[in-house]
């Protein structure tokens, strides 16, 4: 079983976020998981001491944390997008994000998060049930 060393939180009751965060779990072997879920709840709670509803990409190597627009300019540099690309994405993020919103019908904005953060102790101690509670989302079904 591979355990990423880098994890996206995501909207997973949004349709176009999910089929989103699937493509680029298999372009760059990010694990994906749904901010709903419990270990990404764990996560975010340890890190910020809250449970921010944004979109959050967590590089345990690096030991960084991207939130917002930080982390949809990192998601496309990774993605091998040029950095205009990237810039355009992290000017435009709040656009994008509400129009996403409104055609998946979310009924709530994200949370104001947009910076790169380092990754706190606390965080990294849970990062490894992150990281497999996402490989066990993202892994293709095993067939018997």
């Amino acid at each position: 079983m591979t355990v990423y060393d880098s994890v996206l939180i995501f909207d997973g009751e949004c349709p176009y976020c999910s089929v989103a965060a699937r493509a680029l779990n298999q372009i760059d072997d990010i694990g994906a998981i749904s901010w709903y879920d419990d270990a990404a709840q764990a996560f975010l709670e340890a890190q910020f001491g809250a449970t921010p509803f944004a979109m959050v990409l967590v590089d345990v190597t690096k030991r960084r944390v991207y939130g917002g627009r930080a982390a949809a300019k990192e998601l496309a540099e990774r993605a091998g997008m040029p950095s205009l690309v990237g810039s355009l994405v992290r000017d435009n993020y709040d656009t994008i994000a509400h129009v996403v919103g409104v055609a998946s019908n979310r009924g709530r904005d994200p949370d104001d998060l947009h910076e790169e953060y380092r990754l706190s102790e606390d965080g990294k101690a849970v990062f490894d049930r992150l990281a497999a509670a996402a490989e066990d989302r993202t892994a293709p079904p095993v067939e018997t």
